[in-house]
């Protein structure tokens, strides 16, 4: 038979993904879909069955090398393909919820998120001084020893009065 590779590159959270779209579209009735994995395919138990959906309605069907067990050309494999698909989605959901709790428990315990600062405390007083004696954007940064756009962000961040 005839077989046909597509292989997306854009990030798998992307809602608009070019090479599944043209997977979809090339599909026609006994062909079938074979995806190295199902998290490679779907973001959610939801775009999966979304997808299938779109699979079936072309008479087509699924298989996932994988997981054996999803191969939607049998009725045992769509009833295990959303059992499973619940689960993970369930799975996903405790994950994120566990994480902005850890997140939020950082918050109130003081810590700072994200990157670290590019202008220290020292740096800070001095951007803030030399900002005061009128010296250029350009200028600060070459004392300070960081990038101009760092200066700027960092003195609209903080005013002088």
């Amino acid at each position: 038979g005839c077989t046909t590779l597509f292989q997306e590159t854009a990030p798998g959270h992307r809602t608009h993904r070019v090479q599944l779209e043209n997977a979809l579209d090339a599909l026609g009735p006994g062909d079938t879909l074979i995806v190295t994995r199902l998290d490679r395919l779907a973001r959610s138990s939801r775009d999966l069955h979304n997808i299938v959906a779109r699979i079936e309605a072309r008479g087509a069907s699924l298989k996932s090398l994988a997981e054996q067990w999803a191969d939607t050309s049998t009725p045992q494999g769509r009833l295990i393909l959303t059992v499973l698909g619940g689960l993970a989605e369930f799975e996903r959901s405790l994950i994120l919820e566990r994480t902005a709790e850890g997140r939020a428990r950082a918050v109130a315990a003081g810590r700072r998120m994200g990157r670290k600062p590019l202008i220290t405390g020292a740096q800070h007083q001095e951007a803030l001084r030399l900002a005061a004696d009128n010296r250029t954007h350009l200028e600060i940064s070459r004392i300070l020893r960081v990038s101009r756009s760092t200066v700027s962000r960092f003195l609209a961040r903080n005013p002088q009065d």
